[in-house]
């Protein structure tokens, strides 16, 4: 008799299942407000620069996850710095750090002489190896970023449709911009395990781009969001332990279908 649901017998395919479900929980909320924003490059940015983190990790023959997230936090705080500077917008601040963050990276990978398989995995996501310590992490992630938004629902969506007049109203605009990118900075750490560096942008654009071409409200859209990342994730691992083909891709590529589907509808 085939197996019909095999995550129950594996344990790697639970624990993939658990963490990618976890973190396409954190990137469909947060995808939402970044797109609404024109802010959805941040994730692509922070990603480049995120390899270099990791090859920095590779160099000094250290564990990557730490490093990788202390200079990510890093970078979403920069690039907050520097979109707020006058003579700087949100899009030249990605440019400058993420072409830094390659650039340190290739050369941080030269120097050690080690372009391996674990690099690779990094690049284009190794969901299967997912471990207890990964799953603990997105899931505090979740939790953290649903709460956030529970918390500061009205302040957030007040910032996102008129930044200015919120200013005025007395919302830290600010403050809000910088929680979100350094929420967003985990999330890329996270979702490289899920889709890899070179695609994790995509799980955070493409759900919340399906979402909002269907959606009528924000709430809607939300909700929404999350249920085609969720989806999206646990149908890509299916598809690709019965078709044999790369979890990372499998998953983006569903991503990709949905939204086709959404622009389709008319709506």
């Amino acid at each position: 008799m085939v197996e019909i649901m095999p995550f129950f017998h594996y344990g790697f395919l639970q624990r993939a299942l658990v963490g990618g479900v976890l973190i396409g929980v954190s990137c469909g909320l947060l995808g939402v407000f970044l797109v609404l924003r024109r802010e959805s490059m941040v994730g692509h940015g922070l990603a480049h620069v995120i390899f270099g983190g990791v090859a920095l990790a590779i160099l000094l023959d250290t564990s990557p996850l730490p490093v990788a997230l202390a200079v990510a936090l890093l970078t979403a705080w920069t690039m907050e710095r520097l979109k707020g500077a006058e003579r700087f917008g949100g899009d030249t601040g990605i440019g400058i750090v993420s072409s830094l963050g390659m650039a340190a990276g290739l050369l941080a990978v030269s120097k050690a002489n080690s372009f391996n398989a674990s690099v690779l995995g990094y690049l284009f996501g190794d969901i299967l190896s997912m471990g207890q310590g990964d799953l603990w992490f997105a899931g505090c992630l979740a939790l953290f970023t649903i709460g956030v938004i529970m918390a500061f629902y009205h302040e957030l969506i007040f910032a996102t449709f008129d930044r200015e007049s919120a200013f005025t109203s007395g919302v830290n605009a600010s403050a809000l911009d910088m929680v979100l990118s350094l929420l967003t900075a985990v999330a890329v750490v996270i979702g490289m395990k899920v889709v890899g560096l070179l695609m994790v942008s995509a799980l955070i654009i493409m759900p919340a781009a399906t979402a909002l071409a269907l959606a009528s409200s924000f709430r809607r859209a939300m909700a929404l969001a999350v249920a085609v990342s969720v989806v999206s994730v646990a149908g890509g691992i299916a598809v690709s332990y019965w078709a044999d083909t790369p979890p990372s891709a499998t998953i983006v590529l569903l991503n990709g279908l949905f939204l086709v589907a959404a622009l389709l509808s008319g709506r």
